[in-house]
């Protein structure tokens, strides 16, 4: 993702996705390393397809439960996000394996809003309080 960009009802702006369950896709910074020593390739969102890079959280935890992205946006994660057979590809043999487990999430938008680098995803617990940021 570029410094800033427009979260719309289908993902990112300028991106493909289509509007619905899997209209972005997120990623947790911890696993980057990981993809990178099982594939023995450099694993960068863009090359593994991600819109967005979350640290310190759990996102298999947060199925379900809507996040807040910045002052504006919010999405919910739908489901997990495998890998496709590109990433043999992109990383090279072993690159699809290397992302097994580690591919991300798909989210739904429920807010659009404007997204910047460094924004604070914060989960949106049931009972209406924001969870740690």
């Amino acid at each position: 993702m570029p410094e800033s960009a427009d979260l719309l009802p289908h993902g990112l702006s300028g991106d493909h996705a289509p509007e619905g369950l899997r209209a972005i896709t997120l990623i947790q910074a911890e696993h980057l390393p990981v993809i990178a020593a099982l594939s023995g390739s450099a694993a960068t969102p863009a090359r593994l397809r991600r819109n967005l890079v979350v640290s310190d959280l759990n996102l298999a935890a947060l199925k379900g439960i809507p996040l807040q992205i910045g002052p504006d946006a919010r999405i919910e994660i739908t489901g997990p996000c495998p890998p496709c057979s590109r990433m043999e590809e992109t990383l090279g043999i072993g690159g699809y394996n290397a992302m097994r487990g580690h591919g991300g999430w798909y989210a739904k938008v429920l807010v659009p809003g404007r997204l910047a680098l460094g924004d604070a995803v914060v989960p949106i617990l049931s009972d209406g309080l924001r969870g740690p940021s």
